[in-house]
């Protein structure tokens, strides 16, 4: 499953997103997300960036990247093969069904496509089912900036920083492996 578009809309009376996205394959999936779900993701992937880089930089290098990265992305999207000005297309098949299915909790991690690193993030549904994406480059970029321009429309406050004390009974090899849950 490629995706195509992603969209997404603050719906101020239930204080959620209305998160979708549509595949080449012509499939949509639709899901609310909520303040927490929202501001866990962006929190995740945000630490996870920066462990990345980590393996090659210092820890204030490697958050600075990171810094540069969002704002060149949020700053010019084009440039990044993001498209602001294209209508989003809806699908014609809705594998999940056409309403939005509420996002009972999430998993971050970061797994090797190819040559990069890929954001997997897998979504628990009601029931304990999941879906998983797998988001590279531009499309992760994509979503973590729109997710953060909604957190800022929707006035939700920063994006809290992780904290390394859950993972201070891990070692090192554990850490940069384990997925990040909420």
């Amino acid at each position: 499953m490629s995706i195509k578009q992603l969209n997404a809309a603050y719906l101020a009376p239930d204080d959620r997103l209305l998160f979708r996205f549509n595949t080449i394959e012509n499939t949509e999936f639709r899901f609310w997300f909520t303040r927490r779900v929202t501001l866990f993701i962006l929190a995740a992937t945000q630490h996870l960036i920066v462990r990345s880089l980590e393996q090659d930089h210092t820890s204030q290098a490697a958050q600075a990247i990171a810094q540069f990265n969002k704002d060149t992305v949020e700053l010019n999207p084009s440039a990044h093969g993001v498209s602001l000005t294209t209508p989003y297309i809806p699908a014609e098949n809705y594998p999940l069904g056409a309403d939005p299915i509420l996002i009972m909790d999430v998993k971050c991690t970061f797994e090797k496509d190819g040559s990069e690193e890929a954001l997997s993030l897998e979504l628990i549904l009601p029931g304990g089912a999941n879906i998983n994406l797998k988001m590279a480059g531009p499309t992760m970029q994509a979503m973590l900036g729109l997710l953060n321009q909604l957190r800022q429309h929707a006035a939700w406050g920063e994006v809290p920083a992780l904290s390394q004390q859950s993972f201070a009974n891990e070692d090192d090899d554990q850490h940069k492996n384990s997925p990040l849950a909420h």
